[in-house]
């Protein structure tokens, strides 16, 4: 029985109050607020491993398994990546030791085939992966021999853009085709893609991402718009949920119960052009987030300017940031906006080896990492660097 979350503009409008309300005392109860409009923060310096786990995985290179390490699931026990072009190749590894286990490829236009791969989600206990095909708008179900089980079509026209797992009879997803009206996200069977639960989120008017060109003489339409990551899982399975055209992002529960998590100021809805708040990895003590203006340039190619920011619940402030991996000898830069992985692996990095053989060279690397790059060839699979939450 598909079932229904709703929070309407009029209960939160209770619920948070007017703008112009203490806003210490909501940040003080949890509620993080952010003026989009100031980006003159105090920078702070951080060292990943004093708040994440970090674990290098050095996927196995041999003549069947030469790829490019573009991770799609990580479970317990295996790695699933893929090339980053549309060859339909799988590769499995263990993820203990990165050892190759097998390879398969099912790219083509039979039933019990994808057309292109869009996203993989592992069930391990099950012993199934989902493989996303949004070029015909279904999900495929093999095992992890590659053995084809089952498939569905997405309900309601829906384009899936990330998808993960919610409990063991359902996935939680993001449709990038919804029709605007705050139906975006919606958990589905993992039998039949049934919509179990629809997540409506609230707003005002639709503010979208997208920008883009029409070249009316060559009958063109050229599009751009900046990264968005809209579910990212969070420890204790919780999601953060991010729709662009609300003030609001929301954690989600198992329990299908959704709370503020984060606001921002002004509202999305008066400024033009918009500014988006756009979150990335959130911690039990900070949550990373990147200020987006809506203005690009398509003669020049560049545009949505971005600030970086981070939130510290200790300290209850923002600030702009620099997070350094401590396994190299001199200041490395870690990314911190990068696609959310599970409630475990907040998101990983993919090093290409011959920039480690030359690290190692130079004398530059640590612990694990440089025992790692003294046995590396440049031309070998990348290493798979996983940034963990602290248990």
């Amino acid at each position: 029985m598909k079932r229904s979350t709703t929070i309407s503009a009029a209960i939160l409008f209770v619920m948070f109050g007017f703008i112009g309300c203490n806003e210490s005392r909501r940040q003080s109860e949890g509620l993080i607020i952010v003026d989009v409009t100031n980006t003159d923060y105090p920078i702070k310096e951080l060292i990943l491993q004093d708040f994440m786990d970090v674990e290098y995985i050095a996927l196995e290179t041999n003549d069947d398994f030469i790829n490019q390490g573009f991770v799609q699931s990580i479970g317990q026990k295996i790695i699933v990546v893929k090339n980053g072009i549309n060859d339909g190749d799988i590769f499995i590894y263990k993820r203990k030791t990165g050892e190759a286990i097998r390879k398969f490829n099912h790219k083509g236009q039979g039933a019990e085939e994808y057309v292109a791969i869009s996203g993989i989600v592992l069930d391990e206990d099950k012993y199934e992966m989902f493989v996303t095909d949004n070029v015909t708008r279904r999900m495929l179900v093999y095992n992890l021999d590659g053995k084809y089980l089952r498939s569905f079509k997405f309900q309601k026209n829906a384009m899936y853009k990330k998808i993960y797992n919610f409990d063991k009879q359902n996935l939680i997803c993001y449709n990038f085709n919804s029709s605007n009206d705050g139906q975006s996200f919606a958990i589905i069977s993992k039998q039949d893609g049934s919509i179990t639960q629809e997540i409506q989120i609230p707003f005002e008017e639709i503010k979208s991402i997208y920008i883009f060109l029409r070249d009316e003489a060559n009958d063109m339409t050229y599009g751009a718009a900046p990264y968005i990551y809209p579910i990212i899982p969070v420890p204790n399975n919780n999601w953060i949920l991010v729709e662009p055209s609300s003030d609001t992002i929301y954690s989600y529960s198992s329990e299908y119960e959704m709370k503020p998590f984060l606001t921002r100021v002004p509202s999305i809805q008066s400024m033009n052009p918009e500014v988006f708040l756009l979150p990335s990895v959130v911690t039990d003590r900070y949550c990373f987030m990147e200020i987006v203006k809506k203005e690009y340039s398509f003669s020049t190619g560049k545009g949505f300017p971005s600030t970086f920011l981070m939130y510290d619940r200790q300290e209850k402030s923002i600030f702009r940031y620099t997070v350094n991996n401590a396994d190299y000898s001199y200041k490395n830069i870690v990314n911190m906006v990068l696609s959310p992985e599970s409630s475990e692996v907040a998101f990983y990095h993919k090093i290409e080896p011959y920039g480690l053989v030359d690290s190692y060279k130079k004398g530059e690397l640590k612990g694990k990492l440089k025992e790692i790059a003294s046995k590396l060839d440049p031309e070998d699979n990348p290493v798979i660097m996983l940034i963990k939450h602290k248990k």
